[in-house]
């Protein structure tokens, strides 16, 4: 962690340095397409940012080899059937094998912090009325695997009860790093939380999830990490969000692959240092798709349907400065009537390469700093374009207020 944290300071210097040389268009004007040397201190900052917050973009730099095995070793398990109204405690480092269906049941993890406990979800049923039914107070890090071809539900109906000091809001809740993979199902709804909260490092290496959740369906305060798996997530909050209020540097989202179905009430995928997509399939309907102050995305197959923002570099942490990268990926960007924007960023934004189809009534891209098109392909409403075009500057919270009298949106782009 401390490592971590040291690279994303010296990160976070480096862009915000980086990103000030970039600034060179004009408030007013739209950026060319022919600025090879902002396209390769761009690929700079980019890097930089990978590095902050987490241990880069490849499976084996972010995952270990047992975070991407998606079967436990159960030569050695203890098989554990859960009974209505026990808490099951587990203590000692090894391997589990949950069974049975329960009520306000809970499986909780008290062990040494040095341990590594491994949870194999085998056909498991658990409905609480307001305790989480996986609940990781000690451990070095816990694995949750779905076995083969088993089907899986852990629910919590009420409102969560706390645990002395601990304020429990998941039916998953984890103080330690968690680890999700396997080849099995885990449906999991929260009527009045969080689906899954992890207060360290927060990771899913494969496996199938379905989540209805009040509050966040996944949610971690150092980072989330997915090389891989399937998410069926409905949400009244936010799809995944990662945020770390005693450190901004932290709070990041690294996406490397998986299929994602999320429509949530707020944002698709939040992270408040920030979020790079390396690769991976996304069908987002929300308030605003991805959210950060940082966004990098140089793979993959997004979709997003908007209602304020599709894509959206906020002022969220200090330590970066607002910025929106594409260097790769196909994105299909549909923005709702009124007041909305498919591309903001309260910073700049830089297209290196990729393909973005946006259609958008009201405004494409709004930006308050520099805008630049290195490479790629940009179609708004249907024409494709050789630049950028600018609707607003001054956009403030997130494209809107703080007008200054610039004028109004351009309706066309």
């Amino acid at each position: 962690m401390k490592t971590r944290k040291t690279l994303a300071i010296l990160a976070a210097a480096i862009i915000s340095l980086t990103a000030a040389g970039c600034a060179s268009v004009n408030s007013g004007e739209s950026s060319s397409s022919s600025s090879k040397t902002t396209a390769s201190s761009s690929a700079a900052i980019s890097q930089a940012a990978s590095t902050a917050g987490s241990t880069g973009s490849s499976s084996s730099e972010l995952f270990t080899d047992r975070d991407l095995e998606q079967t436990a070793d159960t030569e050695d398990a203890k098989t554990v059937t859960v009974t209505d109204g026990e808490t099951i405690e587990i203590t000692e480092e090894g391997v589990y094998i949950l069974t049975g269906t329960a009520s306000n049941c809970s499986v909780k993890v008290n062990a040494d912090k040095e341990a590594k406990i491994q949870l194999v979800l085998d056909g498991v049923s658990i409905t609480n009325d307001d305790f989480p039914a996986v609940y990781v107070v000690s451990a070095d890090k816990v694995f949750i695997t779905t076995a083969e071809g088993s089907e899986n539900t852990l629910s919590v109906t009420g409102e969560f009860t706390a645990d002395g000091d601990t304020n429990t809001d998941a039916v998953i809740y984890s103080k330690d790093d968690i680890v999700l993979n396997g080849l099995g199902t885990l449906n999991i709804t929260s009527a009045y939380g969080n689906g899954i909260s992890g207060k360290d490092d927060l990771k899913v290496t494969g496996g199938t999830y379905v989540i209805s959740s009040a509050k966040d369906a996944i949610e971690a305060n150092d980072s989330i990490a997915i090389s891989d798996g399937s998410f069926t997530i409905t949400t009244n909050k936010d799809g995944l969000h990662s945020e770390n209020d005693e450190d901004n540097t932290l709070g990041s989202i690294t996406i490397t692959g998986g299929t994602f179905t999320i429509k949530a009430a707020s944002d698709g995928i939040q992270g408040t240092s920030f979020v790079q997509i390396d690769g991976g399939s996304f069908d987002i309907t929300a308030s605003e798709g991805i959210e950060a102050t940082y966004i990098v995305i140089n793979d993959g197959v997004i979709s997003i349907s908007a209602s304020d923002d599709g894509i959206n570099a906020a002022n969220k942490s200090s330590a970066y400065s607002p910025t929106i990268e594409i260097n790769g990926g196909e994105l299909t960007i549909v923005m709702g009537q009124g007041d909305t924007d498919a591309i903001d960023a309260n910073g700049s934004i830089y297209v290196n390469g990729g393909t973005i189809n946006i259609t958008a009534p009201t405004s494409s891209f709004d930006y308050d700093s520099t805008a630049e098109f290195n490479g790629g392909t940009i179609i708004i409403n249907g024409q494709e374009v050789s630049e950028i075009p600018q609707s607003m500057m001054g956009g403030g919270m997130g494209g809107r207020g703080n007008m200054g009298g610039r004028g109004n949106k351009n309706m066309m782009w």
